[in-house]
């Protein structure tokens, strides 16, 4: 077993001056890099160890998906390999019918059957290998929750190791072979340094070749040590030598980033998507540009699948484009991917230009998955906040209207790195005042990258009023016949400026289940209504109170932006809340066509009559539920977005609800969308929840006792809600 090599101090005979040491610090420098070297060498055996454990666990699910196969394809598809040379009529009639019944016999077995020889069974099992290879590039493993095993389990442990150390992983192990290629034959060549009398024995023309090889370690190791290699591959080593994890401690793990598990699974199994479609059908130029450029994840806090890290580079490569990827395919992380890049490469300001209703959800990202330094531009302070981010630089993340109210571009003194302008349909029309705020910003900046998840080709001329404001030269190139001819024909036409990926076209690479938070901030009439909720110290009442002023709620603003979204993405969504009250402002807010509410007082006939009308509906529609209501006993996979509309008191509530939509027959990714108001009562019932024993949460759900029973496992909602009123109230009594 390696052990990480400690960190140690730069030698003692490298000073500023860039001087080539001789002697003694020759010595020193030497042996630090020899230190450095082992660390590397070390980070990559353990790496490949951790690999190679996860490879071991997975190739039993493999070879049984495999099998599963085989056992469907007749053994007729063995002559198809072999171009008709095969005979099989002796096979056949002895019984092995299937591809797969071939490829698990032995040779010897084969050639006991009369009238097979030597030639006919090694052909035959050279066919059945074959089949058996391009299978296996085919299939999927996916993790079931309610179907655990010990090989599953097996692979969860070992991913675990991997998923747990983190994208450190990653950098760490590109830095160490790339430091170890680089650095062993300097080390070689400069071994004579170590001694006078090597030097001696090394004969004038090597001799004359150690000092530069010394120097090329110097410059080597003293680039090493800026990057701080030598701590990051000793981290790592220690990451991933840490002792397993229970299964236990794994499966709740893996119900918490799902995504970062199916990612690594794609990676190990090689069961990603189709190139050309993770890569939105590009035509070979500008897809083998944006390959060329290597993404620098420095600054960056999380993994990237394939299909982000395209993403990222392509708005890199061509510097003013739309990405337009389906919703749920992380179009945030791959903007905020493309920051940290420039950011990595000494770029200190950018601007992020947003709806309100998701400004708080862009803070929280940029904070979580990058090094980057997020300012607000926001509300009654944004003047003062704009002049901090202008001095001190970051990420600054303002709304459109607040946009609109800020210094212009030209008179400011600042060039953003790059704009990123989320919900770009929002500016479609250039006459409105909000487009031309945008548009100041935009035209004075060499990068900007536009999200949308509307897909663009059913919508040419707003693409074309979009692409204008990017790329002015190729809007006169979109013509509606485009969009007519379809989605790939009128990608390949705006490739330069316009990227987008389907959930189809990525689905090998996606979990089963996407789950996002969203987070708002209460409107002035929200916070009103809540106010007066806490004061009177009714709990329920404090739980509904984002919704109590529809015309101004901010979280059934940003539920019409998702539900809109998924209309113009033709998908299905379901709507749950605890509250008849909270569902009837949804929908006033959604208006005619609106399955539901599915209740407590409907009989249960009458409630799969709704969801089986909602069902059949070709394309896009609503239903609403109770969550206590439509969370058990209906099959919901029709639907494949899930609105929350706020958090519930028992976890095993929102499981269940979730489980009616994510369940055998959904055939495409689940998104969840919780809808969550900051400092508010849905903050503080979080914080407690999250802080019960999760472990013991996750076993008591995962067993029968606790499907008949879930009240068994949850908090009692009379502690919970006493609880929080009383800090409540005594936040909102506190002076601000």
């Amino acid at each position: 077993m390696n052990q990480a090599v400690p960190t140690g101090g730069a030698p003692t005979g490298r000073g500023p001056t860039g001087k080539v040491p001789t002697g003694r610090a020759a010595r020193e420098l030497l042996d630090h890099a020899q230190a450095l070297a082992g660390a590397a060498r070390a980070v990559l055996d353990d790496h490949r160890g951790a690999v190679e454990a996860a490879h071991t666990a997975l190739s039993p699910l493999l070879d049984s998906l495999v099998g599963l196969e085989l056992a469907s394809i007749p053994a007729s598809r063995l002559a198809d390999v072999t171009e008709g040379r095969l005979r099989l009529g002796a096979l056949e009639q002895a019984g092995y019918t299937t591809v797969g019944r071939v490829h698990g016999a032995g040779r010897y077995e084969l050639r006991q059957i009369p009238g097979v020889g030597a030639q006919t069974a090694d052909q035959a099992l050279a066919a059945a290998r074959q089949i058996a290879h391009a299978v296996r590039d085919t299939v999927a493993v996916r993790i079931d929750m309610d179907a655990a095993d010990a090989e599953t389990n097996a692979l969860l442990v070992a991913l675990h190791r991997l998923v747990e150390a983190g994208p450190d992983v990653r950098r760490a192990a590109d830095a160490a072979r790339r430091l170890t290629a680089e650095l062993e034959p300097l080390l070689l060549a400069a071994a004579p340094a170590r001694s006078r009398l090597r030097m001696l024995f090394s004969g004038r023309v090597a001799g004359a070749r150690v000092p530069a090889a010394v120097a090329s370690v110097q410059a080597v190791v003293l680039d090493a040590d800026a990057r701080g290699l030598r701590t990051l591959f000793g981290q790592v080593s220690v990451d991933l030598l840490r002792a397993p994890a229970s299964e236990a401690e794994a499966w709740v793990d893996f119900e918490l980033r799902s995504a970062e598990y199916y990612s690594l699974l794609a990676e190990l199994s090689g069961s990603g998507p189709d190139r050309d479609a993770a890569e939105g059908f590009l035509p070979a130029g500008i897809a083998d540009r944006v390959r060329g450029l290597r993404l620098d994840d420095t600054c960056l806090r999380v993994s990237l699948r394939g299909y982000q890290s395209f993403g990222a580079r392509f708005a890199l490569a061509q510097k003013r484009v739309i990405l337009g990827d389906e919703m749920g395919l992380g179009k945030t992380v791959q903007a905020i991917a493309a920051l940290a890049h420039l950011a990595a490469g000494g770029e200190t300001h950018f601007l992020v230009v947003c709806p309100a209703s998701v400004l708080i959800n862009w803070r929280r990202e940029v904070t979580a998955r990058s090094t980057l330094r997020a300012v607000t531009v926001h509300g009654p302070d944004r003047q003062e906040a704009f002049g901090e981010w202008r001095e001190r630089g970051g990420v600054a993340l303002t709304t459109f209207d607040a946009l609109a109210t800020l210094p212009e571009a030209t008179g400011c003194g600042v060039r953003p790195g790059m704009v990123v302008v989320d919900e770009a349909h929002f500016v479609k029309n250039p006459g409105t005042r909000r487009s031309r705020a945008v548009s100041g910003w935009t035209g004075h900046t060499e990068r900007v990258l536009f999200l949308t998840g509307t897909p663009m080709e059913n919508r040419v001329e707003e693409f074309r009023s979009l692409v204008r404001q990017l790329r002015p030269e190729l809007a006169p190139l979109v013509t509606a016949t485009h969009g007519v001819a379809g989605s790939h024909a009128f990608r390949r036409a705006v490739a330069p400026a316009y990227l987008r990926r389907n959930q189809d076209d990525v689905l090998g690479e996606l979990p089963a289940l996407v789950q996002a938070d969203e987070w708002e901030e209460f409107s002035p009439a929200d916070l009103e209504a809540y106010r007066e909720a806490v004061g009177s110290g009714h709990f329920m009442r404090m739980r509904r109170a984002a919704y109590a002023r529809p015309e101004t709620s901010a979280k059934l603003n940003r539920l019409r932006e998702l539900v809109a979204e998924a209309e113009a993405n033709g998908l299905k969504v379901v709507v749950f809340s605890y509250f008849r009250e909270v569902l009837r402002a949804v929908q006033e807010a959604l208006g005619q066509g609106v399955f539901g509410p599915v209740s407590g007082g409907i009989p249960a006939a009458r409630r799969q009559e709704l969801v089986d009308s909602f069902g059949a509906v070709d394309g896009h529609a609503v239903l609403l539920s109770q969550i206590q209501a439509g969370g058990v006993g209906l099959n919901i996979q029709a639907a494949s977005v899930v609105i929350l509309c706020e958090p519930q008191i028992k976890p095993t509530m929102e499981h269940q609800a979730v489980a009616r939509a994510h369940r055998m027959g959904q055939i495409r990714t689940v998104r969840v969308h919780r809808l969550l108001a900051a400092d508010s009562v849905d903050q503080r019932m979080l914080d407690i929840l999250a802080r019960k024993d999760r472990l013991f949460d996750q076993y008591a759900r995962r067993s029968d006792v606790a499907e008949a029973t879930p009240d068994a496992v949850d908090v009692s909602d009379g502690a919970l809600a006493r609880r929080i009123v009383e800090e409540e109230q005594q936040r909102m009594a506190a002076p601000v």
